[in-house]
């Protein structure tokens, strides 16, 4: 009985009158109440979205616009910022060097002979070891050599320790022969870009400005920082001002092949008639004065290297003969027409008439004709 009752009396408590309204709950009442003190910063917000010339909702005070985009400048200069192996730290490598640090760029130098010094006053850090070197990780590892000795020198550096995708660039002023080395000598995961600015540090003492700057992308990447450290890299010039150029390794070795190989054999030929100063220089005349400085001013071995790693220099060098040999054939021509109108074909004049002997006195091989010898005897 007890359970009866107290099921019906559960029951009872249960049922709501259909006729009466039932009450709600207080926690009810809190989250209604909650939701309406909430309204009006929806309704703000909705106004806001709604017309946001009239209600600014994000506006950004000028001041701090010019903060965020100087913000936005600085991270995409610091995302542009390299750490460049210089491999080769010669007088070229040095003059590289200068521009690379001002940008804000990291270098590390590395070369036979010891120039920590001279890489400190720089603001770059020397390695001796290439070991040492190659264990920093450089994005770029830059090959400032000479032609003769790129393929010595970059069999001597440990690629195995650097990344996977390393990016490889030269600044030899032969262009299908380093192509090759590096194509034949990189793993297949490194990029190559084959470059030559064609300026050093006599031409390009008052800025890079308008220079040219030769590139070709030989092999780079797919994947987006691939490309972007690729032109990260070219920026550096172009930053500069240089006139970039982009054209295959053939096509710069066969305009090189005039442009520089032409130069240096003509201001070297030059250089062997010991040309000096005269009281009356012309403008020419000074022209070939400075081009035999500008040119044997650099080594020989860059000479040689144009010379040996230029397939078209052995064609030009013949033709160069030739030339030589066709305005010399020319002016000796003339000289002899010359001599020959004189000699055969010009008159002889009254007094040149008189003045002559007459031909039977006439001496033949120093002595007089041999009748009148025979007689004496």
């Amino acid at each position: 009985m007890a359970m009866s009752c107290s099921s019906s009396m559960r029951l009872r408590l249960n049922l709501v009158p259909s006729g009466r309204r039932r009450e709600d709950p207080g926690n009810v009442h809190f989250v209604r109440r909650a939701g309406v003190v909430a309204s009006p910063l929806r309704l703000r917000a909705a106004r806001a979205m709604e017309d946001d010339a009239r209600h600014p909702f994000d506006h950004v005070p000028r001041g701090v616009e010019e903060v965020v985009g100087d913000q936005e400048e600085d991270e995409e200069k610091r995302r542009r910022r390299l750490t460049i192996a210089v491999v080769g730290f010669g007088n070229y490598g040095q003059f590289l060097t200068r521009t690379l640090v001002r940008q804000g760029h990291t270098v590390l130098a590395h070369s036979r002979s010891d120039y920590s010094a001279v890489a400190a006053e720089f603001g770059a850090s020397f390695f001796a070891d290439p070991h040492d070197l190659c264990e920093c990780h450089p994005d770029v590892v830059l090959l400032v050599t000479s032609i003769l000795s790129a393929e010595a020198v970059l069999l001597s550096l440990p690629v195995h320790r650097l990344r996977r995708d390393t990016l490889f660039a030269d600044v030899l002023s032969v262009k299908e022969f380093p192509r090759n080395l590096l194509l034949g000598t990189l793993p297949e995961e490194f990029d190559i870009i084959c470059t030559h600015p064609m300026f050093g540090p006599e031409s390009a003492r008052d800025g890079w400005g308008g220079l040219p700057f030769v590139f070709d992308k030989v092999r780079v990447g797919d994947c987006p920082a691939r490309r972007a450290r690729a032109e990260a890299f070219l920026d550096i010039f172009a930053r500069e001002g240089c006139r970039m150029v982009e054209m295959s390794c053939a096509e710069h070795d066969a305009h090189a092949a005039e442009t520089q190989f032409l130069t240096h054999t003509v201001g070297r030929t030059l250089a062997m008639l010991e040309l000096q100063p005269t009281p009356i220089n012309t403008k020419g005349y000074e022209t070939l004065l400075r081009l035999i400085d500008n040119t044997c001013s650099d080594s020989f071995d860059l000479y040689n290297g144009l010379f040996m790693y230029n397939n078209n220099s052995t064609e030009l060098l013949n033709r160069l003969e030739w030339a030589m040999d066709s305005v010399k054939k020319k002016l000796f021509d003339g000289l002899h027409d010359v001599l020959r109108r004189q000699l055969f074909e010009a008159p002889l004049d009254s007094a040149t008439a008189a003045a002559a002997p007459p031909i039977d006195d006439a001496p033949i091989d120093g002595d007089l004709d041999g009748d009148n010898d025979k007689e004496s005897e």
